[in-house]
């Protein structure tokens, strides 16, 4: 009987000690993606986060100091003060998207997606560490755009927790979408289609610069159908307290956007599809 508990302790320990370096190289593995994806945007930082900080210090002289005074108040608030919200929002968007499909495509390009994909490692693991990359760099790119619209307007934050978790949350589906268009792009054209042709015309009528209580009934619904109308609206409350949309609602649709796009980013690695020939 004392060498069978022997055994199975052996048995245990060994299963604890094979559990543990499992856990082991699947960190080193994720800190290594992530901290090449980190990388990568920070050593290009005049590529990646100083034309956004620019193009979005355009918009706040433009529709901020030029045109929003002849539009006067919106929602109670001045006009430069209502889409300081939705021109971070549509920094973080572009810039999550971008980093992902670029970084994703490019590695299929290169061919060294092949070493990643040979390796034990695994496939949540390959996603979570370029996710880590587009969402940092959305992020960072939220906050540089934040800091310059303490240049124009008075930036107060009405809700600390559902600024950050919005924006998070956000960075991340966007994040899954730019995956899923460099999982799909064949050439580099490819991966200008989405963001020019969809992302663009649905982020700029996401109620950025404007509330759909201003739309007709008609055009007010149809806008309803837009999901970055809500993640813009759910952000902008954070910042001010308003909303067009219930923010229950926004939440629930950009989980369920993350959990779809997630288990579709996570399907398409496991099949290999676009990345084996």
């Amino acid at each position: 009987m004392t060498e069978i508990r022997d055994l199975e302790t052996g048995r245990a320990n060994d299963a604890r000690g094979d559990a543990g370096d499992y856990m082991a190289h699947t960190l080193v593995a994720l800190k290594t993606i992530a901290w090449k994806e980190t990388h990568r945007y920070l050593r290009i930082w005049l590529q990646t986060l100083l034309p956004p900080a620019i193009t979005m210090t355009l918009y706040f002289v433009i529709f901020g100091n030029l045109i929003g005074p002849r539009i006067g108040p919106m929602e109670g608030y001045t006009y430069m003060e209502f889409i300081v919200p939705g021109i971070i929002m549509m920094s973080v968007i572009t810039n999550s998207y971008s980093n992902v499909v670029s970084s994703f495509f490019g590695a299929k390009f290169q061919k060294h997606i092949e070493e990643i994909l040979v390796s034990p490692t695994p496939n949540y693991v390959i996603l979570i560490g370029y996710l880590a990359g587009g969402v940092g760099r959305g992020l960072f790119t939220g906050l540089i755009v934040t800091l310059i619209a303490t240049a124009f307007a008075d930036v107060r934050i009405h809700n600390i927790a559902i600024t950050i978790s919005v924006v998070f949350l956000t960075s991340v589906l966007f994040s899954l979408g730019g995956f899923i268009n460099g999982v799909f792009a064949r050439k580099f054209d490819d991966i200008a289609i989405v963001p020019t042709f969809i992302l663009t015309p649905l982020t700029y009528l996401g109620g950025v610069f404007y509330s759909i209580s201003l739309l007709p009934d008609v055009w007010r619904g149809v806008s309803m159908a837009n999901p970055i109308l809500y993640m813009v609206n759910a952000f902008r409350y954070g910042f001010l307290g308003a909303s067009d949309i219930p923010i229950g609602t926004a939440y629930l649709l950009i989980l369920f956007f993350i959990g779809l796009l997630g288990a579709f980013s996570l399907f398409l690695l496991h099949r290999g599809v676009g990345l084996r020939q």
